[in-house]
């Protein structure tokens, strides 16, 4: 089992909240939507490389859309980065869709429907 780094985690979690704002309110590509949320990131221990997984709600075309918009703004994103948080070295980005909140919701409604459907039985 890995050890549990703490420095890692306020990385992670700094490093989150700010390219949630960033993304968010600083870049302007049209393809990114105000339906795009940053769920969760992970640094390699060395900071070289940041993977930064985000949500979006819509249909596929608008999700890879958006995966190629924020594919184009990672330099942006990463130099804003660099400019709010204090690190020695900015790890480069690469963005992931996380469908697991889109998953969570569709399986909610699949056990409502199920759990209606036997109290009517």
């Amino acid at each position: 089992m890995r050890k549990v780094n703490t420095r890692m985690i306020r990385i992670n979690d700094e490093i989150q909240r700010e390219a949630a704002n960033i993304i968010r309110s600083e870049v302007k590509d049209p393809r990114i939507g105000t339906l795009t949320s940053v769920v969760k990131v992970e640094t390699t221990s060395d900071l070289k490389y940041c993977k930064i997984f985000v949500s979006v709600l819509g249909n596929d075309e608008e999700k890879q859309e958006v995966m190629k918009g924020l594919k184009n703004a990672a330099g942006f994103i990463r130099h804003l980065l660099a400019e709010r948080i204090n690190l020695r070295n900015t790890p480069e980005l690469t963005f992931k869709l996380d469908d697991s909140l889109e998953y969570a919701i569709k399986m909610d409604k699949l056990i409502k429907e199920i759990s209606k459907e036997s109290s009517e039985d």
